[in-house]
């Protein structure tokens, strides 16, 4: 197999809160805590999670936003962190992101030409002119027109602000796409006109994602795999097939079982559902303080990714089998 072309080894990273006295320590928050992924080109990747286990954590270090705080995380062989400022800066040409506000995103001071070519500009390769007609190619991948070029982000609706920072993305031909919840702040009926846009730009481009999102469904039709995030460890990473029709870990159901559906549910309570959280002693694992599941071994160890089944890894003490979903109707 080719080698990855994003890797994370054993990746944590820790954030000092504000100290309470003047010369106590600060306390830690572990945003990410040990997490290992491999993710190869061609095959999109899932990150799902509720707010606050770590997802966009995980895609500024993807991105060499942030440093970790232990671990490795390089794009094609090359370790984000031991590069050079001016080697980092050249090698973003084979990724880039997309973020979550397409509103928040864009300099409302910078004309569209300005801000789809600015990565080309950072460079320093190109000549306006050629950044200008290049800029007018990547606005017509994303159903945007040449004259567009000269508007402002405000003459522009929410899906054409987020087109024009997939524009901005795509412009150096990167292989990856670090996208963080890039339809969340879109209306539904927009939602749907951007993923079908970035599933037909993976296939005109050959772009890899790296999606970050908490909305199951938007992963499920984006995305070759999915990785579950809970407090800054991966619990379970399978292909979606898999993960949404027969889910293993208790996160991941009660996950699933917190999607909303038209049909009430009747009779039992579908199997995942969070339960009102126990004390845990320890708390080795970090889901036992919720997980309706959780024994004596659950308090006194942190279970490590093991393989269910080809391609499904989960993380837990209990004898798991896959089971079929809530949601699988």
């Amino acid at each position: 197999m080719n080698a990855p072309l994003l890797q994370l080894e054993d990746v944590t990273r820790q954030y000092p809160l504000p100290r309470e006295r003047l010369w106590q320590k600060p306390a830690l928050v572990h945003a990410l805590r040990g997490v290992s992924l491999h993710l190869h080109s061609g095959r999109s990747l899932g990150v799902v999670g509720e707010s606050g286990s770590g997802k966009s954590t995980l895609a500024r270090l993807a991105m060499g936003l942030e440093p970790p705080s232990s671990g490795r995380v390089s794009v094609l062989g090359r370790d984000l962190n031991a590069l050079s400022p001016a080697d980092l800066r050249h090698a973003r040409r084979d990724f880039q992101m997309v973020f979550q506000d397409p509103y928040g995103s864009l300099d409302p001071r910078q004309t569209v030409a300005r801000i789809v070519g600015e990565p080309l500009a950072v460079l320093g390769q190109q000549t306006p002119a050629a950044m200008r007609e290049q800029a007018a190619e990547v606005l017509a991948a994303v159903g945007l027109r040449r004259n567009d070029l000269d508007k402002y982000p405000h003459e522009f609706s929410g899906g054409q602000r987020q087109r024009v920072a997939i524009a901005r993305a795509l412009i150096t031909r990167p292989r990856l796409i670090v996208a963080d919840e890039p339809v969340s702040a879109l209306d539904v009926s927009v939602q749907a006109q951007v993923l079908n846009l970035m599933q037909d730009l993976a296939q005109q481009f050959g772009v890899t994602y790296l999606l970050i999102s908490h909305d199951l469904a938007v992963v499920n039709h984006l995305c070759d795999e999915v990785a579950v995030i809970y407090q800054g460890r991966i619990v379970e990473q399978g292909t979606p097939e898999t993960l949404f029709k027969a889910a293993a870990h208790p996160y991941t159901r009660a996950l699933l079982a917190a999607v909303p559906r038209l049909a009430p549910q009747t009779g039992r309570r579908p199997r995942g559902v969070v339960l009102t959280p126990r004390t845990v002693a320890g708390g080795a694992c970090p889901y036992a303080a919720r997980c309706p599941q959780a024994q004596a071994v659950c308090d006194n160890s942190r279970p490590e990714l093991r393989a269910l089944a080809n391609d499904h890894l989960v993380a837990c003490h209990l004898d798991l089998a896959p089971a079929e979903s809530a949601t699988s109707n």
